[in-house]
């Protein structure tokens, strides 16, 4: 089977949604130009680099290291213009973690040529230090705002966003962390301070739509998707609700499958995408954007089983 038959037939779900006309402030667009942008993504992968195997009650020859380079490979081939992003716990899980720390994860998502990944809670699992020590074998950056790492081997080194420009297409991308008092160990994340996501996303949302005049402007979490029945507790969803000038959350940390992304409409009523595609590798996440010299974006989404 073609590859790219494969993608049309494993996908879960395809689904084309036309969001509200939204400023493109970045490109300087022709009559009738058209630019397109495939966002990739993955998230809570937890060091799973072999698929299960067929004996697995749940995912049965699903997932695996090799399976994703080669969808994300045929992709690439089709689209020119591609983001590769991944929402946080890129450790722990499978033996793999506890026998080279983190090396083999890196090394791989740098042979897959990720773009960008920002820091889950499992990825503290072997300290700050641990985490710093494979550093060199991420040929790619990591995105935090809201974890201050100033008194800590992380200042300077995990940036608050960062900046794409593909084809002319203007993409800032920001990271946020989950809460780690009372989920990571103390001693793992030293001197790291957890700031609220809701203020530094305005932030960051300001920054890239308005002083960057990012085209596009991606939150890269790993806050978790919902949690209904804490609904003080921050999430994607909440966050979508209570921000501005943000186009797509990308999440982690509760495993949620989604087969399309939730449309959240935000503190002006403006669609926001927020979208996680589960755990382990089992999926990768696809959301194509379109944009027109009308100055609006349309956006097709699916979820493709690994």
């Amino acid at each position: 089977m073609k590859r790219r038959e494969f993608i049309q037939k494993t996908a879960a779900t395809s689904a084309l949604l036309a969001l509200p006309n939204i400023p493109v402030f970045g490109m300087g667009f022709g009559a009738g130009q058209v630019k397109q942008l495939t966002v990739l993504h993955t998230n809570d992968v937890h060091s799973h680099i072999d698929p299960f195997p067929p004996t697995d009650a749940k995912n049965p020859n699903m997932g695996g290291v090799s399976r994703r380079a080669a969808l994300i490979e045929s992709i690439r081939k089709e689209a020119s213009n591609v983001l590769l992003l991944d929402a946080g716990d890129v450790f722990q899980g499978t033996p793999y973690f506890n026998y080279y720390g983190g090396e083999l994860e890196f090394k791989l998502m740098s042979m897959m040529n990720y773009d960008l990944c920002t820091m889950g809670n499992h990825d503290f699992d072997n300290g700050i230090e641990g985490f710093y020590k494979q550093l060199p074998n991420a040929n790619f950056p990591f995105v935090s705002a809201n974890y201050d790492f100033k008194n800590t081997i992380l200042d300077t080194i995990v940036k608050p966003y960062k900046i794409f420009n593909k084809n002319g297409i203007k993409v800032g991308v920001f990271g946020l962390g989950v809460e780690l008092q009372g989920l990571v160990d103390k001693k793992n994340y030293k001197e790291t301070v957890y700031n609220d996501p809701v203020s530094v996303s305005q932030d960051m949302a300001r920054i890239l739509r308005h002083e960057e005049k990012c085209d596009l402007v991606i939150c890269l979490s790993h806050l978790g998707y919902q949690y209904k029945n804490e609904p003080d507790k921050i999430c994607d969803v909440t966050l979508a609700a209570k921000t501005k000038d943000i186009d797509l959350i990308i999440g982690g940390h509760t495993h949620t499958f989604l087969d399309k992304p939730t449309i959240v409409k935000n503190i002006e009523g403006v669609d926001v995408l927020v979208n996680q595609v589960g755990c382990y590798g089992i999926n990768l996440g696809r959301i194509d954007f379109t944009f027109d010299s009308n100055q609006s974006k349309v956006h097709a989404a699916r979820t493709i089983t690994v």
